[in-house]
């Protein structure tokens, strides 16, 4: 019986996330899921990927700015909505109470609360978790997961689920890496095990490090998502 309860709160959440991916499509928003162990530095990611777009729109043409919206899952609090709303974004807060994850009827409500037709990417900062958030579709275009060095090589193995699941790894805090036993080696074996065409970038938010060449390869999805729909 638990199993048939379990299968039927995936179902429901599935046409819900069907329904989120139908309506972003229909906006040109590209929805990106990024999601990690608490600690790991989403939020640090984000805002160093709307400083570049801030430095992207300065040195070229303001018309050509991405548009950003943001939806913060955390189990209580607003400290990390409070952080990126200093960038001048709409941004939504989640408070879960408890559950683990971000579910695709949370989200929806969430996008009901931007102005879709305004944005071009909307970051969902999922609840810090490396179990629960992979299980469940919200709708998004892309699945991102952050990994820092100092949480260890290991997790792949520990958590492939998340791994499987991600189609973008971003390995953070490797300015760590010197007063680590982090073995990149390893990680990269241990990833492309389990998901052969994850596409890994290994970045320090804090320092920038790496942080230009990922900004442009996601924008660069953003983009072709919006020629897409437009064509």
């Amino acid at each position: 019986m638990k199993v048939q309860v379990a299968t039927s709160l995936l179902e429901a959440n599935d046409i819900i996330a069907r329904d989120n991916r139908k309506l972003l499509a229909e906006s040109g928003v590209y929805l990106l899921n990024l999601m990690s162990s608490p600690g790991s530095g989403k939020t640090t990611i984000i805002e160093r990927l709307l400083r570049l777009e801030e430095e992207e729109a300065v040195l070229s043409d303001q018309s050509r700015r991405l548009k950003i919206g943001v939806i913060e899952g955390d189990i209580q609090g607003t400290k990390d909505a409070e952080r990126v709303e200093r960038y001048h974004i709409p941004v939504v807060q989640i408070n879960t109470y408890g559950a683990c994850h971000l579910d695709a009827r949370m989200v929806r409500a969430a996008l009901e609360d931007l102005p879709l037709s305004d944005l071009d990417l909307v970051f969902v900062e999922n609840v810090g978790n490396l179990v629960c958030p992979a299980e469940f579709d919200i709708g998004e275009d892309l699945k991102a997961m952050v990994l820092s060095v100092a949480e260890g090589d290991d997790k792949p193995e520990k958590y492939p689920l998340m791994f499987k699941e991600s189609a973008l790894i971003i390995l953070n805090k490797v300015d760590l890496l010197p007063y680590t036993d982090f073995n990149m080696d390893a990680l990269d074996e241990r990833v492309l095990s389990i998901n052969p065409s994850a596409q890994v970038f290994k970045v320090s938010a804090r320092t920038g490090d790496g942080m230009e060449d990922l900004y442009r390869w996601l924008k660069g999805r953003v983009l072709s998502k919006k020629c897409a729909i437009t064509t």
